[in-house]
């Protein structure tokens, strides 16, 4: 194949053979560098720094620019469970969420937690068939974190709009490789510090346009980022839960925010956390870095890799879970080689009885020959 030298340049210089983004990224040269600058600012100006919320507003706008989304759309915070539960919190009494199986905790359990929601799990190739008429909400991861599969976004779209269910698109093992387009569901969130490569503590709640009316009440309308209506259901705007977490930073002036009730910001602004001010300072030069490269070419890098390595498990007749055009590789029999490998300086992981690797921007092909070599 291509020999694939890592991309990035300079950004990255690792002192490990790190395949190891499924469970968290590598920080860049320049994010580690903001973060110093923010930790020094700190001990003269406090831990708000001297302008609390200006690294996260770019945050907000460059995730957004990722995902084809007006910024006005994202919301900002720290956890992937704290928006499950906040989507949950918004369902009436007795609503059937649908989900895969086995997908990831912070994803399913806000859910099968929440009292008055019945939560329906059935096998990830099964979820498109399985929206009925009872159901109120598909909740899916668009990468599963255990195996790398990806989830068929485009039938499970279809199949939810046809029965009238909103769709929650966990893209925390996606964004940042695998192209997506909010618009195109109601609900998505993203923990930044895997394939985004952002400090731990940086989260994105993206509001499609798929149902539902504007904060005024009104049939929603609003453009995505490239001007065109930014409705996945012939241009509806995005639905907006009731901000049951608004505090004074999701108030429309959070200044004046900080005593009694608040009047919550009119767009997605109304479902802010308060941002963690050195999460974000290093998020910022994290997502410029994605947007340098561009999601389309670090999606044929990391494939690209997985495959090559596929390729070179199947010479060595082995045979890893099935996952067409994954950048996530995990594969069975191999989880005896995970202290070998880390202790030649090799980092991947092992999840539910597999060895899995995943190959991101900074990784190489001579990355992936030394793996296979030590694998034997």
């Amino acid at each position: 194949m291509q020999r694939h030298e890592p991309l990035g340049g300079a950004e990255f210089a690792p002192e490990t053979t790190y395949l190891n983004s499924a469970s968290s990224g590598l920080l860049p040269r320049r994010s580690a560098a903001a973060l110093r600058a923010a930790i020094d600012e700190s001990t003269s100006y406090g831990t708000m720094g001297r302008d609390y919320f200006a690294a996260a507003t770019a945050s907000r706008a460059a995730f957004a620019r990722l995902l084809g989304l007006p910024a006005e759309r994202v919301a900002i915070g720290s956890s992937v469970a704290v928006r499950s539960a906040l989507i949950a919190a918004s369902l009436p009494p007795g609503a059937e969420v649908l989900a895969p199986e086995g997908d990831f905790s912070s994803l399913l359990n806000p859910f099968g937690a929440h009292p008055g929601v019945t939560l329906r799990t059935v096998p990830l190739e099964a979820l498109a068939d399985a929206v009925g008429p009872g159901t109120a909400l598909v909740a899916f991861s668009a990468v599963q974190s255990l195996d790398g599969r990806i989830a068929d976004l485009a039938a499970v779209r279809e199949a939810a709009r046809a029965h009238g269910a909103r769709t929650f698109v966990d893209a925390t093992q996606a964004a940042g490789w695998l192209p997506l387009r909010a618009a195109d569901f109601d609900y998505l969130v993203a923990g930044a510090y895997k394939w985004l490569m952002c400090p731990r503590g940086a989260t994105f709640l993206a509001f499609g346009g798929a149902h539902g009316t504007d904060a005024d009440g009104t049939d929603g309308g609003g453009t995505d980022a490239g001007g065109t209506d930014g409705g996945g259901t012939g241009g509806e705007g995005p639905h907006w839960p009731a901000p049951l977490h608004a505090g004074w930073a999701a108030g429309e002036d959070p200044g004046a925010s900080n005593y009694g009730l608040i009047t919550p910001a009119a767009g997605a602004r109304r479902f802010d956390e308060p941002p963690v001010f050195l999460s974000y300072a290093g998020a910022e030069a994290s997502l410029a870095l994605v947007e340098e490269l561009g999601v389309a070419a670090v999606h044929d890098h990391n494939t690209a890799l997985a495959a090559y390595y596929r390729e070179g498990l199947a010479e060595r007749g082995l045979t890893p879970r099935p996952a067409p055009g994954s950048a996530i590789v995990s594969t069975p029999g191999l989880v005896d080689a995970a202290d070998r490998l880390a202790e030649a300086g090799v980092q991947v992981s092992v999840r539910g009885g597999l060895l899995r690797a995943a190959f991101h921007l900074y990784n190489s092909t001579a990355d992936v020959d030394r793996l296979l070599a030590l694998l034997g």
